[in-house]
């Protein structure tokens, strides 16, 4: 069995279903059964069968399925360190980038370190901070790039930091802000908890939501529009420097930020490609440069 092979076994695992598998892998149902077959006959037992939902595993199946992941990492390995022992920095690169960063410096960070190694290839996850932690706690990923605090125990970057900040058309007074209109976004459950945090040491009532939106983007738009204010992020209100901000502080006085983190584990650096990308990215001025 291939690499394809423990790949097919994982995902008819998680569908339970031979269409849905094929359409996930991009493969015709026959060659996808056929390939099923060929695994049955090499093992000598009967891995699915069929239903009228979908198909179900074979005790043997099962056991087969659930060896998938740890075959997939361990052939994932071997081909990590064969590359590792060339001279030239080669060999796929696995991230995984918040949204904000990958929205705004991925790109072009990305792009540069191509540039300085033209032979590396990116597996990228975007998402929420909390999914990417999770990503690079459990070694799926090379490299995490989150934003908030982590209790992370291994090797970690400061990239930068922004100020948590009432966003606003026109000049607000703190003292109102119960009663004026509100436009609330998406964010991560780090965030959210600091900003309900500082909302609960100020105001005995619940802020005036008017709006709920996806992202940041979304929100510090409406807000430019004046359809209220917004707690943000300072670099959502860095494209419009017209707004007013008012930056939050916390019980002792002391500004509220926000700091962006990389996070990888010390062993990776073994690799030449994790190596050289940790110390690429140290060596930028994150908030600036890219």
């Amino acid at each position: 069995m291939d690499d394809r092979d423990w790949l097919i076994l994982k995902v008819l695992y998680e569908k339970m279903n031979i269409t849905k598998t094929a359409e996930t892998l991009y493969m015709t149902q026959p060659s996808l059964t056929k390939r099923i077959q060929q695994m049955e006959k090499e093992f000598k037992v009967t891995i699915v069968e069929r239903g009228n939902k979908g198909v179900h595993f074979t005790p043997q199946g099962e056991f087969l399925a659930k060896c998938a992941d740890e075959m997939l990492d361990r052939l994932r390995e071997i081909k990590e360190q064969a590359l590792n022992r060339g001279e030239e920095v080669t060999g796929t690169l696995r991230l995984g980038v918040s949204n904000y960063i990958s929205r705004y410096k991925l790109p072009r960070l990305l792009g540069l370190f191509r540039n300085a190694f033209p032979h590396v290839e990116f597996k990228v996850i975007t998402g929420f901070s909390r999914t990417i932690f999770n990503q690079i706690y459990n070694q799926d990923i090379h490299v995490g790039i989150v934003r908030g605090e982590y209790a992370w125990p291994e090797s970690k970057s400061l990239l930068f930091e922004e100020n948590v900040c009432v966003t606003s058309k026109e000049l607000v007074d703190l003292r109102e802000l119960p009663r004026l209109p509100r436009i609330e976004y998406e964010s991560d459950s780090l965030l959210k908890d600091i900003i309900d945090q500082w909302w609960s040491r100020n105001y005995a009532e619940p802020p005036n939501v008017v709006m709920e939106v996806d992202i940041g983007d979304t929100c510090t738009e409406m807000v430019f529009n004046g359809l209220g204010y917004g707690i943000l992020p300072s670099v959502f209100a860095d494209k419009h420097p017209s707004l007013h901000r008012i930056n939050l502080t916390d019980a002792d006085g002391q500004p509220i930020v926000r700091k962006t983190w990389m996070f990888y584990h010390e062993k990776s650096l073994e690799l030449k490609i994790v190596k050289e990308f940790v110390e690429f990215v140290e060596a930028l001025d994150f908030k600036h440069d890219l």
